[in-house]
């Protein structure tokens, strides 16, 4: 019988490659997926999907799904795909233990990672970039637990790999971009949901990186808001009542709604305003030219890959062929925008 480590090794890829190409999940180069094919059909090769989830049931693979998705509508997209392939993985015996919380509290990150530790193989989560987390990330991989950082890493975590964004670049792309629509002498305000967010810091740097460049460009300051709106009003309220030259406003992470609105209420229609996400309350803002553009990071694909890589590693013990899947930044303006 042929089996699909022989087609990858004919191949020269990875039997999870395989495995995706012959199961038509995820995302494969068109001509690794047409050799693939090609290969199958000359070794005549014929799947045993019963025997699969057979053998898939009997490990009782339980994952664990860690996410601070509480009052953040960007992570109803990241979530959808991945409850949508939970239902599907369910035929090969996967259980998953959903768990969300609201914010950036170590305390309770680290007191969810507890309670799942005893009960799943693998965990996937949105983690807090703090010693006390990552220490408990680490331990869990030792203990053979496979674990997915999705949409924010960590630093020096054992982690299996990372599935998101170049915050970094993200960063530098909404530098770039305000350079060309703002007027000259920008005059820039910065929300961030936390510091303690590897990637929201990440997204700081590269924007001042390419900012800093340029003449005549002042930060006007850079404030927390927890990715709440209502915290973001506040403080895009206080920002533009301290220092009304502002003229241009980043968000780097959720809470665009609530600063859009602040600019309204102080009747600001001269800021030139940079968010990320095209969730549908920013789709508003630009239509209403409050918002002129959003950096597009592809939720779906974040969650649908998360769940796939693990799906791969418990069920057809495949380890992810890369430690970082990364989504491309992509420019939305009210013209390419959808809803």
């Amino acid at each position: 019988m042929v089996t699909i480590k022989q087609i990858a090794e004919l191949c020269g890829v990875s039997r999870g490659t395989v495995d995706r190409v012959l199961n038509n999940r995820g995302n494969v180069k068109p001509e690794k997926r047409q050799l693939v094919l090609e290969t199958a059909k000359k070794l005549n090769y014929q799947p045993n999907p019963a025997g699969k989830a057979l053998a898939a049931r009997k490990k009782n693979p339980v994952v664990g799904v860690l996410i601070a998705s509480d009052g953040v509508p960007f992570f109803d997209d990241v979530l959808l795909p991945m409850r949508k392939a939970a239902l599907k993985y369910e035929n090969y015996g996967m259980k998953v233990l959903w768990r969300s919380m609201r914010g950036f509290n170590v305390e309770e990150q680290c007191s969810i990672i507890d309670e799942l530790a005893s009960e799943v193989n693998a965990l996937i989560i949105n983690p807090v970039n703090e010693p006390r987390v990552i220490e408990k990330l680490n331990n869990l991989v030792a203990r053979g637990i496979f674990v997915v950082t999705i949409n924010n890493d960590v630093d020096d975590c054992r982690r299996h790999c990372y599935v998101g964004t170049d915050y970094l670049q993200g960063g530098r792309t909404a530098g770039a971009l305000l350079k060309m629509i703002a007027p000259p002498g920008i005059h820039a305000g910065v929300l961030m949901g936390s510091l303690s967010m590897q990637g929201h810091r990440q997204r700081l740097q590269g924007f001042l990186e390419v900012l800093e460049k340029t003449e005549d460009f002042q930060l006007t300051g850079v404030h927390e808001n927890e990715d709440d709106d209502m915290i973001s009003y506040e403080k895009t309220r206080q920002l533009l009542e301290e220092h009304p030259e502002t003229n241009a406003l980043f968000i780097i992470s959720s809470g665009a709604y609530g600063a859009a609105r602040a600019v309204m209420a102080k009747n600001r229609r001269d800021i030139v305003m940079v968010v990320f996400d095209t969730i549908p309350s920013t789709i508003r803002m630009m239509r209403d030219h409050i918002i002129q553009a959003a950096i597009y990071q592809h939720p779906r694909q974040q969650g649908r890959r998360a769940m796939q890589v693990v799906f791969d590693y418990l069920v057809n013990g495949f380890r992810p062929d890369q430690k970082k899947y990364l989504m491309r930044n992509e420019i939305r303006i009210l013209e390419n925008v959808e809803e």
